[in-house]
């Protein structure tokens, strides 16, 4: 491991790091931001272990879960953890690097092929009268042992995949696919000023030089400094506006690399839009709520491109400090710096007493949700509380998570007594996506326009557009191709991620003139998108530039092919490649590297099923089972399996699981439904539709399904009944006209 703390300051660093200078080259000119950053959560991101920055109890105390004592204990300088290794029998690891400071610390500990791995049981950093000064695990309510990728020896407490990118300066992973070895190195342990500024070399030498005045961004590779101006349009206006058009989004770009969730592609590019170097997870379940709340630990990123503030032009340093990372100001005062007090900070407004926690900004606008065990991070989405979509959604809602004695409909009833009305309740883009997941096509219309509407935030566009793309027809066409070649490649992303539903052929002449997009998660997409496409039927030019596309493409996976949800994607795309071996070979190591990643287990036993080796297959899922019993989608193949193997019983067993277990989504009971009429059973079809009809009165496959089943039984009332629903929802389908036609 390469420690640049033990070496002269302003040493430069050979190979692809010398460019680097390290923080304390930085000190002599600018000192105050230097002191603010020393002590910073950046600063302290990981350090060596010492006294002083070690804060766990290491007095040979002992903690015990799942079974598993762990001892903490010291042997002269070094800090000692017996715990359970990769056998699951205790073994002793030094501890090579304490990592984070507050409000927990974790330490890195040893493994083989140069592996460093964050120990699960971590120190609470909190003052003892907070819960703090103790031992915890991260996962309480979990019994992990070393069989679960999620124990600390497994593939996601990795810190050279997961966690080394974020927390020291110029990091680069190294990675040997070979034998899976790691020779991970770094420029500073932690994250230091060119973590965010790029490497100095240059701006040091114009410095020395004393050519820095006109020098572009001072001779970094990127300008930080958009905080810009603020004023207020008007006398009567009571929120603050940019002076002058935000004209760069490097800022929330450059802190999103680290506060998002996302997946790193190639080498970072300082100054470059995020996408050219990372794909962002977008605001969709199982990572966020359906109106866009975070749900599963993101980072931030992805909920600050939501809000109005962003829209705005509000940057991360409008709000806080760049170097120490404290808040511009106390309490209210960092909104107050553009929303006008006297209308804002007032009991007329927050409709809480003065001086309470109810009358803080952020308690109504930034809910908390804890992360970690003892890590509370606050919603940058910066919403307004809605508990009317609470109470038909069961999503949360600032107020009762506060008030958690009080329900949703208590919220909604004193919101309403404070004058309050929600007027898009029954149509808000939050409802849409959710009846859209549950196979509600209706709703098309409402998510047409979100991604149609440029006032809208772009990620919610894109999230949109993804949906259109899951539904396919006129309004996915449309509106997809209205954005293709739109400036932001957010939008071109996911715009060619919804072209999926077209044939490839169509796929093909639409995005060749992204092939050579500027930014990588367009290029990456457009390459998984065209993998299918045949060589010997295009020009040998066309060829010759796609085989250049699938080389960049695998080789920007070579670089993360320690990953297991990178071999799962190379496994799709050699098979959509017709490459069966490679994609065999791919979703083969995506198992070693996670024997519990259950889509390769899933996608690899279709792989095998296409070639008539459905024994494999079929062993393949019942292994799923023997970790995920209770795995629906798992239950679901091996029922569809079963079916086309020639078992009726053994299919609707499976299918029959698979549909009770279904909570979000409907395909499942669906496809039981049609399983149960197609294998001899129709009245209990029926029943099965029926029961799918109550939660989905709008579904044209519940309703069509039931109109054909009931005919074939003779119930000719209730086969129009629903023929006619099926006009009425969609009259302009010809094909529902003469079905009611056909049954009177």
């Amino acid at each position: 491991m390469f420690r640049t703390l033990l070496l002269p300051a302003l040493l430069l660093l050979s190979g692809a790091s010398q460019a680097f200078t390290g923080s304390e080259a930085c000190k002599a000119c600018h000192a105050e931001e230097y002191a603010n950053w020393q002590g910073s959560h950046h600063d302290l991101a990981m350090q060596l272990p010492t006294p002083e920055t070690v804060l766990g109890d290491f007095g040979d105390t002992t903690f015990t879960y799942n079974g598993v004592s762990t001892r903490f204990y010291r042997e002269g300088d070094k800090y000692k953890i017996q715990t359970d290794g990769e056998d699951g029998k205790l073994t002793e690891f030094t501890v090579e690097y304490v990592f984070g400071v507050y409000p927990l610390q974790q330490y890195l500990l040893p493994l083989s092929r140069g592996r460093l791995q964050a120990l699960s049981i971590a120190w609470d950093a909190r003052p003892a009268a907070e819960g703090g000064q103790r031992w915890y695990h991260l996962y309480p309510d979990e019994a992990i042992d070393y069989k679960d990728p999620l124990h600390w020896t497994g593939p996601y407490q990795n810190w050279n995949t997961r966690c080394a990118e974020c927390h020291s300066t110029d990091l680069v992973k190294h990675y040997n696919a070979a034998d899976r070895s790691f020779a991970t190195t770094f420029a500073e342990i932690d994250v230091g000023c060119e973590a965010c500024h790029g490497p100095g070399e240059k701006h040091l030498e114009l410095a020395a030089a004393d050519k820095l005045k006109g020098a572009a961004n001072g001779g970094f590779p990127t300008a930080l400094a958009q905080r810009g101006s603020w004023a207020l349009p008007g006398e009567d206006a009571h929120i603050a506006r940019r002076t002058e058009p935000l004209d760069s989004r490097a800022q929330v770009d450059s802190c999103g690399r680290c506060h998002s969730r996302r997946g790193t592609l190639g080498d970072y590019h300082y100054g470059a839009d995020l996408l050219a170097t990372h794909r962002v997870a977008l605001p969709q379940p199982p990572l966020y709520y359906y109106d866009g709340q975070v749900l599963d630990e993101n980072y931030v990123y992805g909920s600050f491109l939501q809000s109005k503030m962003h829209l705005a032009g509000v940057v991360c340093s409008n709000c806080h400090e760049p170097h120490s990372l404290a808040m511009r100001a106390p309490g209210n005062g960092v909104c107050a710096q553009c929303h006008v007090p006297q209308q804002y900070d007032t009991p007329e407004h927050h409709h809480h007493p003065a001086e309470s926690s109810g009358a803080l900004c952020a308690n109504c606008h930034m809910p908390e949700t804890t992360y970690m065990g003892v890590d509370a991070r606050r919603d940058h989405s910066m919403r307004v509380p809605r508990p009317d979509l609470s109470v038909v959604m069961n999503i949360p809602n600032a107020c009762t998570s506060c008030h958690q004695d009080k329900n949703a409909q208590w919220a909604l009833d004193s919101a309403r007594g404070w004058g309050v009305q929600y007027r898009d309740t029954g149509n808000h883009p939050a409802r849409a996506f959710q009846r859209f997941d549950l196979g509600d096509r209706s709703v098309v219309p409402v998510i047409a326009a979100l991604a149609n509407d440029p006032a809208e935030a772009p990620i919610w566009r894109a999230t949109a557009l993804e949906a259109l793309g899951a539904a396919g027809g006129r309004e996915a066409i449309q509106s997809v191709t209205a954005v293709l070649y739109d400036d932001d490649p957010i939008l071109r992303s996911s715009a060619v991620r919804a072209l999926q539903f077209l044939p490839l052929h169509q796929r093909y002449q639409l995005l060749q003139p992204l092939m050579e997009d500027e930014v990588d998660t367009v290029r990456m997409e457009v390459a998984q998108s065209l993998a299918g496409v045949p060589l010997d039927q295009v020009s040998p030019e066309q060829a010759r530039a796609l085989e250049s596309l699938f080389k960049w493409y695998l080789g920007i996976q070579a670089i993360h092919a320690d990953m297991p949800e990178t071999q799962l994607q190379k496994g799709v795309f050699y098979a959509e490649r017709g490459d069966l071996p490679s994609a065999e070979a791919a979703y083969r190591e995506a198992l070693l590297l996670n024997n519990q990643l259950v889509p390769a287990y899933l996608n690899l036993a279709d792989l095998l099923r296409s070639q008539n080796r459905d024994d494999e297959a079929r062993k393949l899922m019942l292994q799923v089972l023997q970790f995920a019993p209770d795995n629906a989608p798992t239950l679901h193949s091996l029922g569809l399996l079963e079916a086309r193997s020639g078992t009726p019983e053994k299919a609707l067993e499976y299918l029959g699981k698979a549909a009770a277990l279904e909570t979000d989504g409907s395909r499942h009971r669906f496809v039981y439904a049609i399983a149960l009429h197609d294998l001899g059973q129709p009245q209990e079809a029926i029943r099965q539709l029926q029961a799918l009809l109550l939660q989905l009165p709008r579904s044209e496959d519940v309703l069509l399904a039931l109109a054909n089943y009931s005919a074939e039984l003779g119930q000719q009332d209730k086969a129009r009944g629903y023929a006619r629903t099926l006009t009425e929802i969609s009259p302009g389908n010809t094909a529902y006209q003469e079905l009611l036609q056909k049954l009177k």
